[in-house]
């Protein structure tokens, strides 16, 4: 079977398992699971058949016209690359865990079969972006990503939490949508074709006639899906559905297609200056950003989603410095452990019953009940913290190369500034990565209190997936020299001076971090002798509320879909420490969703009652006014009708003598005149 017939059967395999699962999934529940794994399974092996074929020598591309359109075609075609056949092997693999894993973490619910249809379909719309050769048909699978996270982060719609996060999601993606859409309509119209190849080709002509305006056309719609600031506060609320929705979103799928896309037609951003500029400007804040708020959250979860952000940040930062190959590398790196990280996660708050990380702190030997998490989560962190020999440690650095060379005028690609702003940005961002990912692992696995309710061992579908991911989350590093060839040829080994700094940076934050959660315990421990103390004299009740007060934790720990709440009590928490006055505004996301809300939703609020008001009052007046001429008009006319033939032979008799007056009247003027 030739490559290209193998490339169209990969992202047609998880639709047609899509379909099968929504329209068996009433009639043959038995069918629901294997429809599920099956095509997912089948579309990875295949993905990784085209990956060897195509081995990272020259692009696979063919195409025939969809449909004729008067101007500018659209056509089915295929365009596989290097990094295009990773990247689809990256799906196919985190699809086919999180398919493995939702059978057991969803086994009793009875929505399952649409959610796997929707995981199904979602994988598919992701593998059509990676392989398209097109960007209409792109597009396509670019919406229904949309769609299906819409569906899948509101799984729970009877929580109020899911229903605002899963519309949330929808709109503010589609923000960055429309000028998205506008913006390929614009670069078609300068190309001449909606092929990725000949629009390539066109920018190498210098054929584009507003390049500027069309790289931050794009660039909006890229922040919108990639969760890029200023559009990436819809990421950490999406955590309300289910874990393993966030680990194929944050993983592989949706955030991905934006960083993606860029990487696909990055000449097309390179030929503006400016917008490489706004690009690395926008990756910074992101990043800087992002680790700071993810020290101030309570909820492992938005832990985890916050450092998606961050981390998406490294990658369009070395795309704004022009290195494709490194922020592709990091993307298929960050896959892995990111994946590896919400699976874990699932686990934890499985075992845990809760999400507050507060929480957990106050449980006694988590670590030793699961230890499959532990371990596993262990090597993630380590990989997330950027720590050598780990997956992140290479792919990393591979970043903060590229950004020193832009830096000191090695690349004549980017400006140096936008060098500068992405290196200076990554090296602070290591030392926030460790920080937050030393006081997860400090919080979850090294809580100090009663010991943490027993629910029961995990299942092998949960715990077999961590451990098969956590193979790439160590190793997939070390296959940076082989597999440069990949990525345009580039470089991809870490140098000695980004080495030395990025470590210094991660190790600075760990033991800044370990120190503070330290001093934390401490506290804690005084806090609770104190109100065991109290408890002696005064009772039980006056202990919690003394314990309470003291602890400066939250007074009740977030609730999870399945799990009862866990009591509040004095926490270790070292990120209120670490981060000072800054915590309680990062902690809220630095108050970003109450500047929209002042900005644009009171505004359109405002707007649209203004339009109601003169619905009700304006125009329903003139239509009540009409409606109440043309009653009275008939009451008029229903009062003349009596039935009377006297009355009606008066009434014709009284209008031809008004009638012949009126004729005779008529006539003298016109005679006179």
């Amino acid at each position: 079977m030739s490559t290209t017939t193998l490339a169209v059967l990969v992202p047609l395999l998880p639709f047609l398992g899509a379909v099968a699962g929504l329209l068996l999934g009433r009639t043959a529940p038995g069918f629901v699971r294997p429809l599920a794994i099956l095509p997912t399974l089948a579309a990875a092996v295949l993905a990784v058949v085209v990956a060897v074929r195509q081995g990272g020598g020259p692009a696979i591309s063919t195409a025939t016209e969809l449909t004729p359109t008067g101007s500018v075609p659209i056509d089915l075609s295929l365009y596989i690359d290097g990094f295009a056949a990773l990247v689809a092997v990256l799906v196919g693999v985190v699809a086919t865990c999180v398919q493995v894993y939702s059978t057991a973490y969803l086994r009793e619910d009875p929505r399952y079969p649409s959610y796997a249809a929707l995981v199904s379909l979602f994988t598919s719309a992701m593998l059509l972006v990676v392989y398209s050769g097109d960007l209409m048909v792109l597009l396509v699978g670019w919406e229904i990503m949309g769609i299906c996270s819409y569906f899948l982060v509101g799984h729970y719609w009877e929580t109020e939490a899911a229903r605002s996060a899963s519309l949330k999601a929808f709109l503010v993606t589609k923000l960055g949508d429309v000028p998205f859409l506008i913006g390929l309509f614009a670069l078609a119209a300068d190309a001449g074709s909606f092929q990725i190849t000949k629009i390539l080709g066109t920018v190498a002509a210098g054929g584009l006639d507003h390049p500027t305006l069309i790289a931050l056309l794009l660039l909006a719609g890229v922040a919108g899906k990639s969760a890029q600031f200023p559009l990436h506060t819809w990421l950490p609320d999406a955590m309300a559905g289910p874990t393993p929705v966030s680990a194929l979103i944050h993983a592989a799928t949706m955030v991905a297609a934006g960083v993606y896309f860029i990487a696909r037609l990055l000449p097309v951003f390179a030929a503006s200056s400016a917008a490489l500029v706004v690009m690395a400007v926008m990756a910074a804040v992101t990043m800087v950003g992002s680790g700071l708020a993810a020290i101030a959250q309570d909820d492992i979860k938005r832990v985890l989603a916050y450092s998606t952000v961050g981390q998406l940040g490294y990658m369009v930062g070395a795309l704004a410095v022009g290195d494709r190959g490194a922020a592709v590398f990091h993307l298929l790196s960050h896959g892995a452990f990111k994946a590896l990280l919400f699976l874990g996660a699932g686990v934890i708050i499985h075992a845990a019953g809760t999400n507050s990380l507060g929480a957990m702190s106050r449980m006694g030997g988590l670590a030793k009940r699961i230890p499959d998490a532990f371990w596993t989560m262990t090597i993630a962190l380590l990989a997330l913290a950027a720590v050598p020999p780990f997956a992140g440690f290479f792919s990393k650095e591979a970043v903060l190369v590229a950004a020193e060379h832009t830096a000191t005028g090695h690349s004549e690609f980017a400006p140096s500034a936008a060098g500068w702003l992405v290196l200076v940005a990554g090296l602070l961002t290591a030392l926030l990565t460790a920080a937050y990912a030393t006081r997860l692992w400090l919080m979850a696995f090294r809580g100090r209190g009663a010991a943490a309710p027993d629910h029961g061992k995990e299942p092998l579908a949960m715990t077999g997936v961590l451990w098969l991911l956590a193979i790439p989350s160590v190793g997939f590093g070390l296959a940076a020299g082989p597999i440069a060839g990949w990525f345009d040829g580039g470089e991809l080994t870490p140098t000695l001076v980004t080495s030395v700094l990025g470590t210094g940076a991660a190790a600075i934050g760990a033991m800044l971090t370990y120190a503070l959660w330290q001093r934390a315990s401490a506290k804690a421990a005084l806090v609770s002798a104190a109100g065991t103390r109290v408890a002696a004299a005064a009772g039980e009740p006056a202990a919690v509320a003394a314990a309470e007060s003291a602890a400066e934790a939250p007074e009740v720990a977030e609730v999870t879909h399945d799990h009862p709440a866990v009591p509040a009590g004095p926490a270790a928490d070292p990120g209120k420490a670490f981060l000072g006055p800054l915590h309680r505004h990062a902690a809220d996301g630095f108050h970003l969703d109450a500047v929209y809300d002042r900005l644009f939703v009171r505004p359109v609020r405002a707007a649209a009652s203004l339009v109601r008001f003169l619905d009700r009052e304006v125009v329903d007046t003139y239509v009540r006014g009409a409606g109440t001429g043309t009653q009275l008009l008939g009451s008029l006319v229903r009062r003349a009708q009596t039935g009377n033939v006297q009355s009606y032979l008066s009434a014709l008799l009284a209008g031809a003598v008004v009638l012949a007056i009126a004729t005779a009247v008529l006539a003298n003027v016109n005679a006179g005149s």
